[in-house]
């Protein structure tokens, strides 16, 4: 195969496929039905002019006969005035008449045969065209009603063209939020662990810093804690005295052995 011939094959195929899908049938039915509706009234002209043809030579041979007649009067008149000459001469006249009335009459059989014709074959394409009618709008209604289901089915499978359209950009704007989601806490655990530093803190200082200021606030809150659970411990009665601490009961002992033998002192005579 040559160069030439395969790109007409290749030019023909895609025409062919483009032109298929541009093609809908009920445009395609529409115009096929005007085409005959075309075809019929052509049918129904034709039929016009014939039945026109046939009146007009109705009406020439109508004249004729008309004139023959007169002639025919003409020329029994003349025999009646000893007008040989002037009879022979109507009846020449007549007999030429006769043959254009007789030719006449042969062409309005033949229209009258051709208008039988066209009028027997403008009701036969009628009752086609009708017909064609009738099975037109029910094919395009079911090719309408096929349509429809069709598109509800890929819109309920998700398999059309815009269904199809909307599910990619869902699909999209899922991984575009997992995606955002991964990284947000992918730096939440960086700064935690302080391999990021947190811009939003003013004047933080490094890992050791931070460190240390979380161990003080720590010790700070246990301490404040312990304050508290001191404010709210039960008051001890004053009756009750408090226990000496072991250093004051080490300083009383020498004064109350100093007591004792100053008591033995006094005691002896």
């Amino acid at each position: 195969m040559s160069l030439m011939k395969r790109i007409s094959l290749i030019f023909r195929s895609k025409a062919n496929k483009a032109l298929d899908r541009a093609e809908d049938p009920r445009e395609t039915l529409d115009y096929s039905y005007q085409r005959q509706l075309d075809l019929l009234s052509k049918v129904r002209r034709g039929v016009a002019d014939v039945a026109t043809s046939r009146k007009r030579v109705e009406l020439q041979v109508a004249q004729l006969e008309q004139s023959a007649a007169k002639l025919q009067g003409q020329a029994e008149k003349s025999l009646q005035m000893n007008r040989e000459d002037l009879a022979r001469e109507a009846l020449t006249r007549k007999s030429a008449l006769a043959g254009q009335i007789a030719d006449l009459r042969t062409q309005y059989a033949q229209l009258q045969g051709e208008e039988e014709k066209l009028t027997l074959a403008q009701q036969r394409l009628q009752a086609k065209v009708e017909a064609f009618r009738t099975r037109k709008e029910t094919i395009k209604a079911t090719y309408t009603a096929a349509e429809a289901q069709t598109r509800i089915n890929e819109a309920m499978s998700g398999i059309g063209e815009e269904m199809g359209d909307v599910g990619l950009a869902i699909q999209r704007a899922e991984d575009k939020t997992a995606q955002m989601q991964a990284r947000a806490g992918a730096i939440d655990e960086l700064i935690a662990s302080g391999a990021l530093d947190d811009a939003s803190a003013i004047n933080s200082g490094d890992d050791i810093t931070r460190e240390l200021e979380s161990m003080s606030s720590q010790a700070d809150v246990e301490a404040e804690l312990a304050r508290l659970k001191g404010l709210s411990a039960p008051q001890q009665p004053d009756a009750i005295e408090a226990a000496p601490e072991p250093g004051e009961i080490l300083d009383a002992e020498p004064e109350k052995q100093e007591s004792v033998s100053d008591a033995g002192k006094d005691a002896q005579p």
